[in-house]
């Protein structure tokens, strides 16, 4: 019943998503942003005339859109996704509300990494979780709530039965918590079998800013694995080792280069004089990408800084 969309340009677009013979207009999917009720209620009784392929082309699409464009709000979407029919629908819809922190989200991301049958969707629900696990330690989120999710991350861990993703996901969420026995689960994935959950574990010292992990992250500085590598870099700048600026600076050098703009970016994080001048150096080189990485890090570092200076000149 068309009587209720409020203008021609909302029917247009709808009429476009179900048009699966043409491509996915960049312009029109912005007139999703920010539906009114009746406009939301129109498109879920349109959603199942949806192409399963066109569905993911949208979720895709609008997904990397709110990546660049924080003006933007398809979360009224993303959240119908959520019920799609299909995972990987599902599992975008997750990620496209990584930015949405209403607690009202919390039981639907429980639900999915609890019970979807897809892997793919257990694991984005785990990661999703995340940033309420950060909301409840820094007293944003009710307490009870909080609880109820370390609880759930914690189920899906200890679940062996449960498939390695999830996992993973879920000890990387749980790391933003100082609850009691986090720092156990942290150790247990760190020296288990699998090399993934290691890195998901170094991850996650990082991520819980704990200075106790600072050996087991600069160990894996010298790691064969470039992924490790990546992750222990950017643990380092986490933790502000400062003991690892050598070793970060050897790194500007590695053959792979997400190591080397992770490493650049943690001496930026650290901070240092010895730190201030690789980065300088970085600056001028004639390798784009470093000279990129070292500007944005070196930025970083001064504005840190600033704010150091700043905060003591009024103490004073």
């Amino acid at each position: 019943m068309w009587y209720n969309v409020p203008n021609m340009e909302i029917r247009d677009t709808f009429d476009h998503l179900c048009d699966g013979s043409s491509s996915l207009s960049r312009s029109q999917l912005y007139l999703l942003s920010d539906l009114s009720r009746d406009e939301l209620s129109l498109l879920a009784e349109r959603w199942p005339t949806i192409e399963t392929s066109r569905r993911r082309q949208l979720m895709e699409a609008l997904v990397q859109i709110a990546e660049v464009n924080f003006t933007v709000d398809f979360n009224a979407i993303f959240r119908l996704g959520l019920l799609d029919q299909d995972a990987d629908v599902r599992a975008q819809s997750v990620d496209g509300l990584w930015e949405d922190r209403n607690p009202g989200l919390v039981d639907a991301l429980l639900d999915l990494v609890v019970s979807d049958p897809s892997i793919l969707v257990r694991a984005a629900a785990a990661t999703g979780l995340g940033r309420f696990v950060l909301a409840a330690e820094l007293e944003e989120l009710e307490e009870e709530t909080g609880d109820k999710v370390v609880q759930a991350l914690r189920q899906v861990i200890e679940d062996r039965k449960e498939a390695l993703e999830p996992r993973r996901r879920a000890v990387e969420s749980i790391s933003y918590s100082g609850a009691a026995g986090v720092e156990d689960l942290i150790a247990q994935a760190y020296h288990d079998s699998v090399e993934k959950m290691r890195i998901s574990a170094i991850f996650s010292m990082g991520r819980s800013v704990d200075p106790v992990w600072g050996p087991a992250v600069l160990g894996e500085l010298a790691s064969a694995n470039p992924e490790m590598r990546f992750e222990a870099a950017r643990a380092c700048g986490e933790l502000e080792l400062t003991e690892a600026v050598p070793n970060l600076i050897s790194m500007i050098g590695d053959q792979d280069r997400e190591v080397q703009q992770a490493a650049i970016s943690a001496l930026g994080k650290i901070g240092g004089q010895e730190a201030r001048r690789a980065l300088r150096l970085c600056c001028e080189s004639e390798d784009e990408v470093i000279a990129a990485a070292g500007e944005e890090a070196l930025g970083e570092l001064e504005l840190t800084a600033g704010l150091l200076i700043s905060l003591l000149d009024e103490d004073e």
